[in-house]
């Protein structure tokens, strides 16, 4: 399938509103594909995706529908397409560039974490209070002051804020972080931020997966 060909069904797809726990999945699906390209398969089907990934294929199918893309019968997916439809569907082939708030131990980790850019996001700097951290780098991305922000928007194309500070803070920082002008916030606390209804947030908590993970492992431990 040529690039043209993959655009045009990805324009054709995209205007559908696409339902969060499938865009959950999708990243899942290519890579699974990806692994597969590796070992130097062509195609895939949804019942070979759903085998390795325990995720039923009628479920695969219907979501890979989403992005407009055909399999051919008996043969399955050309996995080249399909890398290239999801990783454009996904975003991963557009640099989204990206503010960082709060330099402590979680915030340094993704500053180091230069995979981030593979999948479309890149950190282009980073805010903090602390004094031994102003005015340094991590993995060559600088740390100014968060008094510096207003400024550094003016400097910087940036849209995304990556929320890393203390709870006590969060609201705080997110409010300023909007009115300076950022549409996006990935928020890694556990305080659920409150925004305008224009405002896209993707909350990660790590500590809402690792109390799920604690509480199923007692689970099966009780009942084995």
């Amino acid at each position: 399938m040529s690039k043209e060909n993959v655009h045009e069904r990805l324009s054709a797809g995209a205007i559908q509103k696409v339902p969060e726990p499938t865009l959950r999945r999708l990243p899942w699906y290519l890579s699974n594909i990806k692994l597969r390209k590796l070992r130097g398969e062509q195609f895939v089907s949804s019942t070979q995706i759903a085998k390795e990934i325990d995720i039923d294929a009628s479920q695969i199918a219907k979501d890979l529908s989403y992005v407009n893309i055909t399999g051919r019968t008996r043969v399955g997916y050309d996995i080249d397409a399909l890398i290239a439809v999801l990783e454009n569907f996904l975003g991963f082939t557009s640099i989204h560039r990206a503010f960082l708030f709060g330099v402590g131990s979680l915030g340094g980790a993704l500053l180091h974490d230069s995979g981030l850019r593979v999948f479309g996001l890149e950190v282009v700097a980073a805010f903090d209070v602390n004094p031994s951290l102003v005015g340094t780098t991590v993995n060559n991305i600088p740390i100014y002051h968060t008094d510096e922000f207003e400024q550094r928007m003016k400097e910087y194309d940036v849209c995304i804020g990556v929320l890393t500070v203390p709870i006590g803070i969060a609201q705080p920082v997110t409010d300023k972080m909007i009115a300076g002008g950022i549409r996006a916030v990935w928020n890694f606390t556990p305080f659920r931020i409150r925004v305008p209804r224009n405002i896209v947030v993707q909350n990660t908590s790590l500590y809402a997966h690792l109390a799920l993970m604690f509480n199923r492992l007692n689970f099966n431990t009780d009942h084995p």
